[in-house]
Parts: C-alpha cells; sequence; structure tokens
C-alpha cells in the first residue's frame, strides 16, 4: 500500500474559498474531494493534468467549478493553489 498524500492550501486559495460564494463548494471540497485526492490525486472522473503553459498543474471539477493543484512527489504534498467559477478559470 503506498503512502497517502498530504493536502496544503496556499494563501490564494484559501483568500478565494474564504469569498461566500464559494462557501458550498469549500464543503464538498474538504467532505469528499480531498479523501479522494489524497488517495490518487493523478485520476479521477473529474481530475485532468493540464498542458501548454499550465503543464503539471491538476485540475478538478466540482459542479460549475474548477480546483487547481500542483503534486510533489518526493514529499507526497498536494498543493491547492486556486479555485475559480469555470468562466473565470481560463482566462
Amino acid at each position: 500500500m503506498s503512502a497517502k498524500y498530504k493536502i496544503a492550501e496556499t494563501k490564494t486559495f484559501s483568500k478565494h474559498v474564504a469569498n461566500s460564494e464559494f462557501k458550498q463548494v469549500y464543503g464538498k471540497l474538504a467532505n469528499f474531494v480531498y479523501l479522494q485526492l489524497t488517495d490518487n490525486p493523478h485520476f479521477g472522473p473529474n481530475i485532468k493534468k493540464l498542458k501548454g503553459e499550465y503543464e503539471g498543474v491538476y485540475r478538478d471539477r466540482i459542479g460549475s467549478n474548477r480546483v487547481f493543484y500542483i503534486i510533489d512527489e518526493n514529499s507526497k504534498l498536494i498543493f491547492m493553489i486556486d479555485n475559480q467559477k469555470r468562466n473565470d478559470s481560463y482566462k
């Protein structure tokens, strides 16, 4: 059995989820998505690895929101870097 990953939230991420429009999303994130990511952050039904200038960044879809994260394999750590509405996330 491989070691589980740990989650770290950046200041930018924490600032965005503190916004009232993301409160419900953060509840889903904390109660469901984080559990899934700690087991396997590379694959899942809503997980994609981004390409181009965002290579190395993963995104997870939660309804109309996108959560972006980077994986550090050496320390088994997932850095949650941003949370955006779909319309704003790829600009």
